[in-house]
């Protein structure tokens, strides 16, 4: 009995030991579906002075902030199906764009008289001589960065500069990119705060979100034209081919084509056509905005600008703001941008997409 008492302990030793091994064996990996993608994907590349936003692993757009840029801009806007709808030059030149006014570059947001400083016209073509009329945002720091499923948000911060290096304000921009299906949106929501001295946003036709379109959403042109501006600078406009130039102007106030400018609005909706796919681009004011309804800086040859601050200038003098920012105060600015292919968004979707907006705080 005794030995068969051994022979069941060495067994059950065996047998332990047997268990103890295996445990360390590593395991065969448990077959299972692929982790899912996020649809909306954002990588920063310092180097480059970048950051790319991604949709579906396609390009939507970039926030960049090159040292030939005098403000951070998103460059360029795409449509969901890949179609480019911001002029290319001056950083990547296409066959028949206009080259005027080198200052606008994508989608960016600034101001023409700022205590005196005009922050819109900056760029690489002003002469040394004037530059101590001009001011300069520089990008500061990417502060938030996450990508999704349902969007990607971005959060930067940038100084706004006088010409000797003096910041005047600061900036804390949030941007939203978002879309389904055919629909490409990104909000935009600027936060500026006066630093050590009274910030006069003076009224002037030179600003605030602008984007600058491709040649197809242009108006067509029947004649050249030459455009001056705040700094009393001209820039000839000349009339151009207009085969495949389709765009057209349409607002929340039934105000269409080269009338919207210098007129009040909720919304503006260009319409158009780039080869065989219909566009639709929208900006959408907020009424949380200060000069809200804003004033529409839209023009024909390619400039598509909300304007909320330059009321005596786009009134004509009927009106006059002159906005101000005490120091340490801030102020914040809420935009979104649709941008819709293979349809021409109606009044009423708009009107739709307005509501929408107009309820987020």
């Amino acid at each position: 009995m005794l030995r068969n008492m051994k022979r069941v302990s060495l067994g059950m030793l065996t047998l332990a030991v047997v268990c103890l091994a295996m445990s360390f064996v590593p395991k065969e990996p448990r077959q299972g579906k692929p982790a899912k993608t996020q649809r909306f994907a954002i990588t920063e590349n310092k180097a480059a002075k970048r950051v790319d936003i991604t949709v579906d692993g396609k390009p939507f757009t970039s926030y960049i902030y090159p040292n030939e840029l005098m403000k951070p801009v998103l460059y360029p806007l795409r449509t969901a199906k890949g179609t480019l709808v911001t002029r290319g030059w001056p950083m990547d030149p296409r066959p028949g764009e206009r080259v005027d006014h080198p200052h606008h570059v994508g989608m960016w947001f600034n101001y023409g008289d700022v205590n005196g400083l005009d922050f819109w016209n900056n760029s690489t073509a002003i002469p040394a001589e004037k530059k101590k009329d001009f001011g300069t945002i520089k990008h500061r720091a990417v502060t938030k960065m996450t990508g999704g499923n349902d969007k990607a948000e971005l959060v930067v911060t940038a100084d706004w500069q006088k010409p000797d290096g003096t910041n005047l304000l600061l900036e804390e921009t949030r941007f939203i990119f978002n879309g389904q299906g055919n629909d490409r949106t990104i909000e935009r929501i600027t936060k500026l705060t006066a630093l050590k001295e009274e910030v006069l946003f003076k009224d002037n036709k030179e600003g605030m979100l602008g984007i600058r379109l491709s040649r197809e959403l242009e108006h067509p042109s029947n004649k050249p034209e030459v455009f001056t501006d705040a700094s009393g600078v001209a820039t000839a406009v000349p009339k151009l081919n207009n085969e495949g130039v389709t765009g057209k102007y349409i607002s929340s106030e039934g105000k269409t084509g080269d009338d919207v400018w210098g007129t009040r609005g909720k919304w503006v909706n260009l319409v158009g056509t780039i080869g065989q796919e219909p566009v639709s681009l929208v900006i959408l004011d907020n009424p949380q905005n200060v000069g809200y309804p804003t004033y529409w800086h839209a023009r024909g040859y390619g400039l598509y600008a909300a304007n909320p601050l330059g009321q005596k200038a786009m009134s004509n003098g009927k009106e006059e703001l002159n906005y101000k920012l005490a120091p340490g105060k801030s102020v914040t600015f809420r935009h979104k941008v649709i941008i819709h292919s293979g349809s021409n968004l109606t009044n009423d979707q708009v009107n739709a997409e307005f509501q929408k907006f107009s309820a987020v705080k």
